[in-house]
């Protein structure tokens, strides 16, 4: 039998309990390559989501793992954190440390340039769950690279859902809007995992428990980490447990059956005072534009969770 190519992927990341969760599901499974970490400021500024990075990667065992630091604010405006969700450490439940693992070099968008180029064209996925600011300076450093991309599969926008941070756009695109733009308009395939689909993944009392019981280093960080961030967000929505956004785009790489969604077409609002950020998602198809993404709106919640347990549970 011949073995199953692995799915090379470039994680673009602004830790973030549920950018910790996305990452490990993605470390713990072996369909996955994952060929670095590009690391932007978002959910807290650049110095800590560096460090929780490496610390993700040092929690789950993959001192191997390479990680870029990249872009310390958006490329206009200014600078949106997320505190208020994720703590002052951006990472706030389990003991922070000083990660051992060295960070790279390289400028993240610098990486994302070089390594599309330098592998097989359309071999390489980016998965970008925080800003989109590295993405779209790797965009605009070399337009190019687009056509090597074999997909994005990314989290970020609303459309039934609308938004988190205003009342009209999620954060991750609220973060950077200019950014957003670029890449829904660079040609390149688009997978979107917006607010529609991910408030039907639950961090529950009993999904949490299930992963309690795997008990390596890992996932009991990965407990504190939700347990933390679950509270903020039971509160603000008034469910048992708060939405894991992040992981989604792992999950979809992983077992594309678990979601469905169609194809539409995706502007960004980048003006208006009101909207600024907003993901226009033409659901209805009441315009000529073209369809530039698959977007994402049914998940199957348990086995999304089944999913994640399993995979949490590979790492050491």
């Amino acid at each position: 039998m011949i073995e199953k190519e692995k799915i090379k992927v470039i994680i673009d990341t602004d830790p973030g309990q549920d950018d910790a969760a996305a990452i490990m599901l993605a470390l713990g499974s072996p369909e996955l390559d994952v060929l670095g970490l590009t690391v932007v400021a978002g959910n807290v500024p650049l110095n800590l989501t560096t460090r929780n990075a490496l610390m993700v990667c040092e929690l789950s065992g993959r001192l191997d793992i390479k990680v870029f630091s990249g872009a310390k604010g958006p490329m206009t405006g200014p600078q949106v954190t997320a505190e208020h969700a994720h703590g002052k450490s951006g990472l706030d439940g389990p003991d922070i440390f000083e990660p051992s693992i060295q960070l790279e070099p390289q400028y993240a968008p610098d990486f994302i340039v070089e390594t599309l180029l330098n592998e097989r064209s359309k071999t390489v996925t980016l998965c970008p769950i925080g800003p989109l600011t590295n993405v779209a300076l790797a965009l605009e450093k070399n337009p190019t690279i687009a056509t090597h991309i074999d997909k994005i599969v990314l989290m970020g926008g609303g459309y039934f859902a609308q938004g988190n941070i205003t009342p009209s756009a999620e954060f991750n695109i609220f973060a950077d809007p200019e950014a957003a733009k670029i890449v829904f308009s660079c040609g390149a395939p688009i997978v979107m995992m917006p607010l529609d689909v991910t408030h039907k993944v639950l961090t529950t009392r009993a999904r949490i428990q299930q992963l309690a019981s795997i008990g390596n280093p890992a996932s009991e960080a990965l407990v504190k980490m939700l347990t933390f961030y679950s509270r903020y967000n039971s509160k603000k929505f008034g469910n048992d447990g708060g939405p894991l956004h992040d992981p989604t785009t792992i999950a979809w790489l992983i077992n594309p059956d678990l979601f469905k969604g169609k194809k539409c077409n995706v502007e960004i609002e980048i003006k208006s005072d009101l909207t600024r950020g907003s993901t226009v998602i033409d659901w209805w198809e009441v315009t000529n534009r073209p369809k530039n993404a698959l977007v994402i709106n049914e998940v199957d919640s348990d086995g999304f969770f089944e999913l994640l347990t399993e995979r949490v549970s590979n790492l050491k």
